[in-house]
């Protein structure tokens, strides 16, 4: 069975831990960067990240993005939403099916 965890700051992540799923509080993008390489490694399935962190190591998480696991899911913080999250689903569907099927133009 995989790991399901959650990085970003203390203030939007501290809820998931409630609900069993692993945080790891973090502002630093150096410091998230690692976490999130450790937890890949031992087999972490899901990783939930703040938009907020995510926009700041957008290109490490590009490297995650061709691998099967962990899926990194960007969600908003109490920061509010970003859309780096809708971004990301735009991407990945334009990616598998060839065109950019969720534009509004």
């Amino acid at each position: 069975m995989y790991k399901v965890a959650v990085i970003g700051d203390k203030d939007s992540i501290y809820g998931f831990a409630s609900i069993g799923v692993e945080i790891h509080p973090c502002d630093d993008p150096v410091e998230a960067v690692r976490d999130i390489r450790n937890m890949a490694e031992v087999g972490y399935g899901v990783i939930y990240i703040t938009e907020q962190l995510a926009s700041q190591i957008e290109t490490e998480l590009d490297a995650f993005r061709e691998r099967p696991q962990p899926a990194i899911i960007p969600i908003p913080g109490v920061q509010g939403n970003t859309g780096l999250g809708m971004r990301n689903v735009s991407k990945s569907v334009e990616q598998a099916v060839g065109s950019d099927i969720l534009s509004d133009a």
